[in-house]
């Protein structure tokens, strides 16, 4: 391979569901070498390199990306969990300030950075906001760290060599542990221990949130998506909406959901899952030990208080994803067979029973 053509992707927050699924798409595809970054590190494979690195702190950051000189595409997909909306955007705009003061210097061959963002640019956890979403739509009163984090990105591209694009998914699901915003999981968990129980499945969130509409994101699609939008020159400095392409609403989903479970679905029943999960630890480890599951610590597969926030949303959830289309990418997703697709993968890992 030669220089030229040498592609090296820095996969900033690779051990989530996002990252995760970049890393093995670029890995899968073949002409990437890929390094990736995360508070844990993780196992170095072939063309894939694993990094630890504390994002947060500047010169850890900056030295252990010093070396990174052959990187040509930042992968950024990196997130600090904090309790309000004003604390999320110091950490979650420094991290991406730090990798880019570390990396832009150094890497002369950088040809561009990708953001992944999300649909809070748009307002949709604040509440009813407006929908389809586009690309196009006036912005919100501020405190939203993705909108921070854009502008920074195009404040240090102005002049530079380099392009950037923002990817805006839906809720992405797909496998990753220990992560705070994994959907399949909270449902996966939540239905098993259901079953265990001998209990129904009953949709948790607010009333009305059971027959508003949805989309998601599949996490496969999404890495699709945020290669193709890195390197296709007409997404240059541009943002998109991606999503599977199809809608939906719980009340049709959840009984497919519950079936795969073989349970029956009672009528919903408002719960914050963070409290009602809350004592489920010791029957996890029970039901660990009695259907021979992998050894993963209760908290590794809980992420009760996004599984909360979405199952709140009594309003839409949706974005027009025909821009992507528009400019060339026309990859699509069957919802309901994501999830079932997902939730058949955590059985073969023995994640859940």
């Amino acid at each position: 391979m030669n220089s030229v053509q040498r592609k090296v992707a820095l996969v900033v927050g690779a051990q989530g569901v996002i990252g995760r699924n970049l890393v093995q798409h670029l890995d899968a595809l073949g002409d990437w070498e890929v390094i990736g970054l995360s508070r844990r590190g993780g196992e170095t494979t072939g063309r894939v390199r694993q990094v630890s690195v504390d994002l947060l702190d500047r010169d850890d950051t900056a030295k252990k990306l010093s070396g990174l000189t052959e990187v040509t595409h930042v992968f950024y997909a990196a997130y600090q969990d904090r309790p309000t909306w004003a604390e999320l955007v110091p950490p979650n705009l420094a991290m991406l300030v730090n990798v880019v003061d570390a990396i832009e210097p150094v890497a002369p061959g950088l040809t561009h950075v990708s953001l992944m963002q999300g649909y809070k640019v748009y307002g949709a956890h604040l509440g009813p906001f407006k929908t389809p979403a586009r690309e196009s739509d006036p912005g919100h009163m501020p405190p939203e760290f993705n909108v921070d984090q854009q502008a920074f990105l195009e404040r240090r591209q102005r002049g530079a060599g380099w392009t950037w694009s923002a990817l805006r998914p839906s809720v992405v699901c797909g496998f990753a542990l220990g992560n705070p915003m994994n959907l399949a999981m909270v449902i996966a968990v939540y239905a098993a221990v259901s079953k265990e129980l001998g209990l129904p499945l009953r949709f948790p969130g607010r009333p009305g949130a059971y027959d508003k509409l949805l989309e998601m994101t599949d996490a496969g699609l999404l890495a699709k998506a945020t290669v193709w939008a890195a390197t296709d020159p007409r997404c240059a400095n541009q943002a998109f909406n991606i999503n599977n392409g199809d809608l939906f609403r719980w009340n049709e989903m959840w009984p497919k959901i519950a079936r795969f479970f073989d349970l029956e679905v009672a009528d919903p029943l408002p719960m914050s899952l963070q409290v009602v999960m809350a004592d489920k630890e010791p029957l996890w480890r029970e039901m660990t030990g009695k259907y021979g599951l992998e050894p993963h610590s209760y908290e590794e597969v809980s992420s009760w208080a996004f599984g909360d926030a979405v199952f709140s949303w009594d309003y839409d959830v949706i974005a027009d994803g025909s821009k992507a289309r528009r400019f060339g990418f026309h990859e699509f997703v069957d919802t309901e067979k994501m999830f079932l697709d997902i939730l058949t993968d955590l059985r073969t890992r023995k994640i859940i029973p």
